[in-house]
C-alpha cells in the first residue's frame, strides 16, 4: 500500500506507514467507517471516497529557482562538484497534514499546499538556500552549497524563522476560515556532504557524510507544531544571534549517544561581530606584543 504522504511502498497489512508513521487505513469522510484502500463507495453509507490528497506535482528546481540563484549555482558548479562542503539542513513540514486531508476537499488542500509551498521557497530563496527534495508535505533544503556562503548556519535559522512567521499567518487565515489547525514544525542539523554533479536544470547529487540529513530529520520529528529544533552543532554556529532555549538529548538511529536539541526562539538584537563574541569569550593576543605596540603608538 502507498502512504499518501510521503509516496513510501509498505505491506498490505501495515495501518501506519514505515518511513513517516501516517495512518495508511482509508476512512469514508462521510461516516467515518474504515475502508480497504481500493475502495471508491462507502459500504457502510454509499458515500463516493475522495482520493487521498496528495502534495502538487512539481517541476524541475530550473523553474523554480530564481535567475539571479541559477546564474550563481551554474557559475560555481564547476569548482563544487565532488568538494566536501559544510551545510546546513533544513527539514519543514506540515504537522497533521493527513488530519487536514481528511478535512478539506481534495482540490482545496491542493490550493492550500501550494499556497504554503510558496511560501516556503520565498523564504528559503531570500536566504540563498537551495530545496533538495520535496517530501510529501514538506521540504529539504540546504544552506552552504551549492550556492557556498561562510554563515550558511545563521541563514537557515533566519529562513526557518521567516518560514514560522508566513506560515503562521497563513494558519491563522486558515484556522478562522477553515476552523481547523495548519501548522509547519522545522529540524536543522550543520555537518558535511559530498556535492556530486549539478544538472543543467539545477538538480544536485550529493552524499551526506556520516548522518547529516538522519539527525536533521530526528530534529524535525521531534519538534511540536510551530516550533524549530537544532542540534549543537547549528546552535555553536549561531548561538550569538539568536536566542534559544536547552531541550534535553533526543535518541538518534544510528548513534550512541543521545543527540542534544535545542529550541529557537527569536533573532537577538542586532549587534557588531566583536560585541558578540565577547559574550562567549575572546581569544586573547598571544605573541604579538610588539604588534600591539605600534597599534597603541599609533593612536596615541
Amino acid at each position: 500500500m502507498e502512504c499518501p504522504r510521503c509516496q513510501q511502498d509498505n505491506p498490505p497489512q501495515a495501518k501506519f506507514c514505515l518511513e513517516c508513521a501516517a495512518p495508511l487505513a482509508l476512512r469514508c469522510t462521510s461516516c467515518g467507517t474504515p475502508l480497504p484502500a481500493e475502495a471508491k463507495f462507502c459500504f457502510e453509507c454509499a458515500k463516493p471516497v475522495s482520493a487521498p490528497a496528495s502534495r502538487p506535482r512539481l517541476a524541475s528546481p530550473e523553474a523554480y529557482t530564481p535567475k539571479h540563484l541559477a546564474e550563481k549555482i551554474l557559475v560555481s558548479r564547476s569548482a563544487l562538484e565532488g568538494e566536501r562542503k559544510q551545510v546546513t539542513v533544513l527539514f519543514v513540514d506540515v504537522a497533521g497534514f493527513t488530519s487536514v486531508s481528511e478535512r478539506l476537499d481534495p482540490e482545496d488542500v491542493h490550493q492550500l499546499i501550494t499556497r504554503a509551498f510558496e511560501l516556503i521557497l520565498a523564504e528559503v530563496h531570500r536566504y540563498e538556500g537551495t530545496v533538495n527534495q520535496f517530501l510529501g508535505d514538506g521540504i529539504m533544503a540546504l544552506f552552504g552549497a551549492p550556492i557556498a556562503h561562510e554563515d550558511h548556519a545563521a541563514r537557515a535559522v533566519r529562513a526557518a524563522l521567516a518560514i514560522g512567521e508566513a506560515l503562521g499567518r497563513l494558519g491563522q487565515e486558515v484556522e478562522r476560515d477553515r476552523g481547523i489547525m495548519f501548522r509547519v514544525r522545522q529540524g536543522l542539523n550543520t555537518g558535511l556532504v559530498v556535492v556530486g554533479s549539478i544538472g543543467n536544470d539545477l538538480r544536485m547529487d550529493y552524499t551526506a557524510v556520516g548522518d547529516t540529513t538522519n539527525v536533521a530529520a530526528r530534529m524535525l520529528q521531534a519538534a511540536e507544531p510551530g516550533r524549530i529544533l537544532v542540534t549543537e552543532s547549528t546552535r555553536r554556529l549561531v548561538n550569538d544571534q539568536f536566542d534559544m532555549e536547552p531541550l534535553g538529548s533526543l535518541a538518534v538511529k544510528g548513534r550512541r549517544e543521545p543527540v542534544p536539541a535545542w529550541l529557537v526562539k527569536s533573532v537577538r538584537p542586532s549587534r557588531t561581530r566583536v560585541e558578540a563574541r565577547a559574550d562567549l569569550g575572546l581569544t586573547p593576543f598571544v605573541g604579538r606584543e610588539n604588534e600591539r605596540r605600534v597599534l597603541w603608538d599609533c593612536f596615541a
